[in-house]
């Protein structure tokens, strides 16, 4: 797909840019795959906001994508690429020799009219799933599960693609886009190909009411606040020095540091090699906190 300029017509517009939709070949998403998604505005059962810059947003319908590929050795012909609101991926409507239909995330080469399988016996092409052990090394894979049977999890959004690096014992080393290497077992499943919409991440807003079409609401400074909204709220003077020293939660700042106790989370002990910008773990995985 390409991205789009848009003419300046309005001060908003002036640099705005947006997805052209070439790839879309269907506008209407199919009915029986859909569930009605229920807003919460960032509110809990209370109706206190625990989640901030959330409300407001176009209604959408959820879509039921298949992460799991558990229709093991059953053909599919790809029958649309379609448009899903809910993640930054495309969506590929798959029709199965049976008359079931379902959706999984659309990989980048896959085309309408594309025959495509999941199973061990399936071939090396992009859209098929396989598990890890049947993939050969190198290969681009996405929609990676982390246990076996639990559905693809890592690797799903859009341009994102995992390297397989190497196989040994029970398990595989797979380079993450983050460039973390990372340990998953060989009998977990994963699909060949990189996910599509690569221009995602080229696309500017370019004016606040976009953003409020997604659903997100703006930032407010904690120091724009009162002090009933926020620790940080109350100053007067608008100087840093001015609210640094102020107690968090009744604790006193210079106490913080010395509360706040840094664990190694489970995850890592799968990881052979940390992301590039994971500096606060970087030179701690050899030892417990």
């Amino acid at each position: 797909m390409a991205v789009k300029k848009y003419k300046p017509v309005t001060p908003g517009t002036r640099g705005m840019t947006g997805h052209t939709f070439e790839e879309i070949t269907k506008s209407k998403p199919e009915r029986s795959l859909l569930v009605p998604l229920r807003k919460s505005g960032g509110r809990n059962a209370y109706g206190r906001v625990t989640v901030r810059h959330r409300g407001g947003g176009h209604r959408r319908f959820i879509r039921m994508v298949d992460f799991k590929r558990d229709k093991r050795d059953i053909p599919a012909t790809v029958a649309a690429i379609e448009y899903d609101p809910n993640r930054t991926a495309r969506l590929a409507l798959l029709h199965y020799a049976d008359g079931e239909k379902r959706y999984i995330v659309a990989p980048v080469d896959l085309k309408v009219g594309d025959a495509i399988m999941a199973g061990a016996g399936a071939e090396i092409r992009s859209g098929n799933a396989l598990p890890i052990s049947n993939i050969p090394v190198g290969t681009l894979i996405h929609n990676i599960e982390v246990k076996e049977g639990r559905g693809g999890q890592m690797v799903r959004s859009a341009g994102g693609a995992a390297q397989l690096l190497a196989k040994e014992g029970d398990f595989a080393q797979v380079r993450m886009p983050s460039g973390e290497v990372r340990l998953i077992r060989q009998v977990c499943y994963a699909t060949v190909g990189q996910v599509g919409n690569l221009d995602h991440g080229n696309v500017k807003l370019g004016k606040a009411g976009r953003k409020r079409h997604k659903g997100i609401r703006p930032t407010v400074r904690g120091s724009a606040m009162s002090p009933r909204d926020h620790p940080h709220g109350g100053v007067k003077v608008a100087s840093p020095l001015a609210w640094q020293a102020r107690r968090v939660h009744g604790v006193s700042p210079r106490w913080v540091s010395r509360l706040v106790v840094i664990r190694k989370p489970i995850s890592l002990l799968f990881v052979v090699a940390v992301r590039r910008t994971a500096n606060r773990y970087r030179g701690k995985l050899c030892h417990d906190h």
